[in-house]
């Protein structure tokens, strides 16, 4: 598991979730795992739930989905028809292990967090929805493991509580994700500015788990210091099920890993040295040269120095400076300014 190393360096870490889109078939699971691997994700991400573990099966008005993608759900029937059966999940695992991509799952109570860490599972994310379920962080970080931990819908009080609730089982190895809770999320609703704000007030590192289309969000977060990306991935949005219309199909999320990675080179560190190719540029700068013919003991005037492209003569800062003086020699019309060749021409910081 690499995820530490990764954000330690100042890389970013990009998880494959692939919550539902399996399609209830183990065939299209492992064939995530392949899909993701290929297109340059670090890790796939499953979800270690049943519909009995999560809600209960009522049918009254409070357990069914009023609006949104999954209108007129049952929470029951859409999590029975969402989940992937805990006996895929070794399956999945190794293949994970055999083509060399990192495995998480989300549990979601605590006899998931028991199965995960059977299966030996080397860290958790904790969902949005779970982020005031301070009994399941509590638990989930008691087992030394690292946390993800996603933040839609939480307030300042709520994030601080599930950071707190790690640190009291004496585990400080979180990852917040900025989150917005919508299927699919709204630019304008998902305040990426958060980020830095999120890591200097929490004091950890912060990702972003991504349910917008595109990965215009992805590369902005990362801009602003995002070091996991976590995307919805599918084989293809026509395999009907319940997360398919705000995933990303394998050639978008091979671009937007190409993205990613790109914009961690662009960023950089902060470093004021230039680059070689900065310093072969340098020559085109302005600088001071002889714009008419100049006569030893002549004065300099605007009339004959100016400040013009190429950089060979004296920086354009001295150029008041060296007017009023007079020439140490004969000066020919296109000849670089420099100290001795000017009378008392001497000059500090040349």
């Amino acid at each position: 598991m690499k995820l530490y190393d990764v954000v330690n360096s100042g890389g970013v870490y990009v998880i494959a979730e692939m919550s539902a889109n399996h399609a209830g078939k183990l065939e299209n699971a492992l064939e995530i795992v392949h899909a993701a691997k290929q297109v340059g994700a670090d890790c796939v991400k499953i979800q270690t739930y049943t519909a009995d573990t999560l809600t209960l099966n009522c049918d009254n008005e409070y357990f069914r989905i009023k609006d949104g993608l999954w209108n007129g759900y049952k929470l029951y029937d859409l999590y029975k028809e969402a989940y992937t059966p805990w006996e895929w999940h070794k399956a999945i695992r190794d293949e994970c292990e055999k083509i060399g991509i990192d495995f998480l799952s989300t549990p979601f109570d605590k006899s998931a967090v028991d199965f995960l860490i059977e299966l030996g599972a080397e860290f958790f994310k904790i969902a949005s929805f779970e982020l005031v379920d301070i009994p399941l962080i509590e638990y989930a970080a008691s087992k030394g493991k690292p946390m993800i931990i996603s933040c839609g819908m939480g307030s300042i009080d709520e994030i601080q509580d599930a950071v707190d609730a790690c640190k009291r089982q004496g585990n400080d190895q979180i990852v917040l994700l900025k989150c917005c809770s919508e299927y699919p999320a709204n630019y304008s609703d998902m305040n990426l500015a958060v980020i830095p704000d999120m890591r200097e007030r929490f004091g950890v590192h912060v990702g972003l788990s991504d349910h917008s289309m595109g990965s215009i969000a992805a590369i902005v977060g990362v801009s602003l210091g995002a070091c996991v990306i976590e995307k919805h991935f599918c084989l293809s949005r026509e395999i009907d099920n319940p997360d398919a219309t705000f995933s990303m199909e394998p050639h978008e999320f091979a671009s937007m890993v190409s993205d990613i990675r790109t914009s961690v080179s662009a960023k950089g560190r902060v470093n004021y040295e230039l680059s070689e190719k900065e310093k072969n540029s340098t020559v085109f700068r302005r600088s001071l040269f002889v714009s008419k013919d100049i006569k030893k003991g002549e004065i300099l005037t605007e009339e004959n120095v100016r400040c013009v492209r190429p950089g060979y003569g004296m920086k354009p800062k001295f150029y008041k400076y060296i007017l009023g003086k007079k020439a140490a020699c004969d000066l020919k019309f296109g000849t670089p300014i420099s100290q001795e060749k000017i009378c008392d021409g001497k000059i500090e910081d040349e």
